[in-house]
């Protein structure tokens, strides 16, 4: 899998439902969701797109398990985090309210994981991270 595409493309979507939500509210003159729309573009565009940064500057080896968990827990926790919000805040489909806070907490777990991993990556690879 190539990474950097991959969290690229993902953060672009993210940026493109950050970007309609912002223009939807401000239009509708209803701000209810600016919490939601604010993790969106934050953890799902600039995040990730920090993250496809990182694996295009740095040659973070390809077999690497730590980018893999890194790879899959961002994207995970960035989907779980961002849709259990939403749930939370709109309850679509009705008041489900133990489903969606669970929803939304374990979202924001996985991706507390993701960042952790991240941090721990820098120095486990930090011989890749280098000015040279």
């Amino acid at each position: 899998m190539d990474r950097t595409r991959f969290f690229v493309r993902v953060s672009a979507i993210y940026a493109l439902i950050g970007a309609f939500m912002g223009s939807h509210m401000a239009g509708g003159g209803g701000y209810q969701l600016t919490a939601v729309h604010a993790h969106i573009l934050v953890v799902g565009w600039l995040s990730l797109f920090a993250f496809a940064i990182y694996y295009k500057v740095f040659s973070i080896p390809k077999d690497s398990k730590l980018a893999k968990v890194h790879v899959w827990t961002s994207f995970l926790g960035v989907l779980g985090l961002t849709t259990g919000m939403w749930l939370y805040f709109t309850k679509p489909f009705g008041d489900m309210g133990t489903f969606n806070t669970v929803f939304f907490i374990v979202g924001g777990t996985i991706l507390l994981i993701a960042f952790v991993v991240f941090a721990i990556m820098v120095f486990v690879h930090g011989k890749f991270i280098s000015e040279e």
